[in-house]
């Protein structure tokens, strides 16, 4: 079988260039790490080293990837050890790295295609970082975020008319500023935010569209498991086309311990897919594939 992740994947001891805070405890990352950040695609992750004592290195998404300036950037919340050991690190340490790693989201196939992103929490980065690359090639997109937590990005009322509902004003100034149209969503009182959960947003606004509309669009989603089920129930009400980005514990994330593989519902039956290296962006109707009946 080949191995088309081998020769993609580099080694790297990165520069941190810079280390926030912000509420909630979640933080931001940008290290030098210039053979990731040429060859990095939204989607795909890194394998961090996040303390010398801690040999278990930690999957992170690439959130945004700069090919020229030699840098990538990671959001995390520090849950477990190895983590909360990446907490104390300081601008100018030294922190080694895998990447970038995995089968990333795919350009949409036709052209005056409308990709429509659905993120919650910390699936919010991967799609930023797919958002950035539509916005550069031109692609429609619109992007709908969630989160309970303050989202760690600066957002601003938008200035994109989309049909949604009242109260559903912001957007992430990221996105603005990219030209890409976009809401958020939460069930904590954000301001500016859609009262609820984001896929709910995302529903009240393809209710609006009509046939010609929804034909073009094709929904792009990360985050938590129950988020992804909510949307691709939502995608095959709509019959969307969908890839959804999957969450998983790694403990290699290269390919050879197969710990973090799903079970795929393919054309060809039921199949063992490896989160890491196969994915993790698989598309929606093998992952959740139609209730029997």
């Amino acid at each position: 079988m080949t191995r088309s992740h081998r020769g993609t994947i580099f080694l790297e001891d990165g520069k941190v260039l810079s280390h926030a805070s912000f509420t909630g405890d979640q933080h931001m990352l940008r290290i030098a790490a210039p053979q990731a950040a040429v060859r990095a695609a939204p989607g795909q992750f890194i394998h961090l080293r996040c303390d010398d004592d801690i040999p278990m290195r930690r999957p992170l998404s690439i959130q945004r990837a700069d090919s020229q300036g030699g840098w990538i950037e990671v959001l995390y919340k520090p849950i477990g050890p190895g983590l909360r050991a990446l907490k104390r690190v300081h601008e100018g340490d030294r922190l080694s790295l895998l990447g970038p790693i995995g089968q990333g989201f795919r350009m949409p196939p036709e052209q005056g295609a409308r990709c429509v992103l659905i993120g919650g929490g910390v699936g919010i980065p991967p799609l930023l970082f797919l958002a950035e690359q539509l916005a550069k090639e031109q692609v429609e997109t619109v992007a709908f975020m969630g989160s309970e937590l303050p989202i760690p990005y600066l957002n601003q009322p938008s200035e994109f008319a989309l049909p949604t509902p009242a109260g559903a004003t912001h957007n992430l100034s990221l996105l603005e500023d990219w030209g890409v149209p976009g809401r958020l969503a939460s069930n904590s009182d954000l301001p500016g935010c859609y009262s609820g959960f984001v896929t709910g947003l995302a529903r009240e606004w393809l209710k609006k569209l009509d046939d010609d509309q929804l034909k073009r669009c094709e929904i792009y989603s990360c985050g938590p498991a129950p988020m992804l089920q909510a949307t691709q129930a939502l995608a095959r009400d709509f019959n969307l086309p969908t890839q959804l980005c999957l969450e998983e514990y790694m403990a290699c994330a290269v390919g050879g311990c197969a710990g973090c593989a799903v079970e795929l519902h393919t054309a060809d039956g039921p199949a063992m897919r490896r989160v890491c290296v196969d994915g993790p962006v698989f598309d929606g109707y093998e992952v959740y594939p139609a209730a029997p009946g």
